[in-house]
């Protein structure tokens, strides 16, 4: 199954942005590690569109190895931020059912799978692949923003096997923490996975690990492309 139905803690506290008409269509939009789902809500109203509704759920805070066990809002633990590191395999798992979650609650309350579309910056952004690519449904497309893709080595074979998930991902060019060619690679990975022609993997001059305005013009025509006004 795709996440619990029952239950859906992250949905409780999530911040969630209304569209101004009938909402036809959702963004589930994950944050970076430290931060909050407050965090990218002003950047995600100024692309919204009036019938996407977006939800932006709070990661729980959990003790990080990265930053010397340090407790702070968290998707999973971070080991290390390269692609040979160990990684936190249950916690990764245990992540994406959470996501899948709040996916099938929307589902359930009348909003098709083909019409959800997942995305996240860093660590949420990583999240967001991993989730949408073991999804029993197939969704309408991924934003992957300065990220990677987690447990990459049991990648092809842990996908659900939709080849045609658009996925958008963007990377500034003087990320420190996540370097450009970790980008890169992960590009490489997801054409493996899904359609080569679903991946759009856009680098920006000068960026460091964060967005920019060129960036959330790429993501606002994604969104509009692959969840249009019905």
């Amino acid at each position: 199954m795709c996440g619990n139905n029952m239950s859906v803690p992250l949905l409780t506290e999530a911040v969630t942005v209304s569209g101004t008409e009938k909402e036809t269509a959702v963004l589930i939009f994950l944050h970076g590690l430290g931060d909050s789902g407050h965090g990218w809500v002003d950047s995600l109203t100024g692309i919204q569109l009036p019938h996407v509704k977006f939800i932006c759920p709070h990661a729980p805070p959990i003790p990080v190895t990265l930053n010397m066990n340090t407790v702070m809002r968290a998707w999973f633990d971070l080991k290390g931020l390269s692609p040979d590191c160990p990684e936190d395999e249950s916690g990764i798992k245990k992540a994406a059912d959470s996501i899948k979650g709040i996916i099938e609650h929307e589902v359930k309350n009348g909003i098709p799978p083909h019409r959800i579309m997942l995305g996240g910056f860093s660590q949420g952004g990583a999240l967001s692949l991993y989730t949408a690519l073991t999804c029993q449904h197939q969704l309408a497309g991924v934003v992957a923003l300065s990220c990677w893709l987690p447990l990459h080595r049991t990648f092809p074979q842990a996908s659900s096997g939709f080849k045609n998930i658009p996925i958008l991902q963007c990377h500034g060019d003087m990320d420190p923490l996540i370097p450009r060619q970790f980008g890169a690679l992960t590009a490489e990975k997801l054409k493996c996975i899904v359609d080569p022609h679903m991946v759009d993997f856009k680098t920006y001059p000068g960026v460091v690990h964060s967005s920019c305005p060129q960036e959330m013009a790429h993501v606002k025509a994604f969104i509009e492309k692959y969840l249009p006004r019905i």
